[in-house]
């Protein structure tokens, strides 16, 4: 490759990882923002039901996640992490539960263990009617997890574009002192 289109090719992985930079460093700020935000109406919501209702005493015995962090590959190989909902089936959870053959004519029958329902709201452990600071605080805080997910995303691009720049450096460097 010549040492043109090398500095061609440095130049727009250069510009790319400086717009990566930038909506990194856009995100750091939404999320500080949504962080804030949600302990500002988490405060409310203590201020409007008492400190002693809204706390640790009224979590569930067993809890259960709302979401999970799912990884995929793109297209160029990298890891792009997405937050989806923990009662939404992945096409590998899809599909027969046993690999082996079933009887279908059989006398007895063995019930199924039946699935876990469907994640209750955490606001409910509030009360029923809850104040809306602690709706906006719930909702602060999923739009925080969000913006976790694509900033992690984002840092694993920007870890392989300055990989990439380095390496497309030490190749010019390479060409030019072969040069010279």
């Amino acid at each position: 490759m010549a040492a043109p289109d090398l500095r061609g090719e440095l130049d727009s992985l250069l510009l790319q990882l400086l717009r990566d930079l930038e909506e990194l460093e856009a995100k750091r700020a939404a999320l500080n923002a949504r962080v804030e935000e949600g302990w500002l109406s988490l405060s409310k919501a203590r201020y409007a039901m008492g400190t002693k209702l809204v706390g640790p005493l009224q979590y569930a015995s067993r809890m259960e996640p709302q979401v999970c962090v799912c990884t995929s590959e793109t297209q160029n190989g990298l890891q792009k992490l997405r937050v989806v909902r923990a009662s939404a089936q992945t096409p590998e959870e899809v599909g027969p539960r046993e690999a082996a053959l079933r009887r279908r004519k059989g006398l007895t029958r063995t019930p199924e263990p039946e699935p876990s329902p469907a994640p209750r709201d955490p606001l409910n452990w509030f009360g029923i009617l809850v104040p809306h600071s602690l709706r906006q605080a719930q909702a602060s805080f999923r739009e925080g997890l969000q913006l976790a997910a694509d900033m992690a995303s984002l840092q694993i691009r920007i870890s392989w574009g300055r990989s990439q720049l380095r390496g497309l450096q030490d190749t010019l460097k390479q060409l030019e002192s072969g040069a010279a």
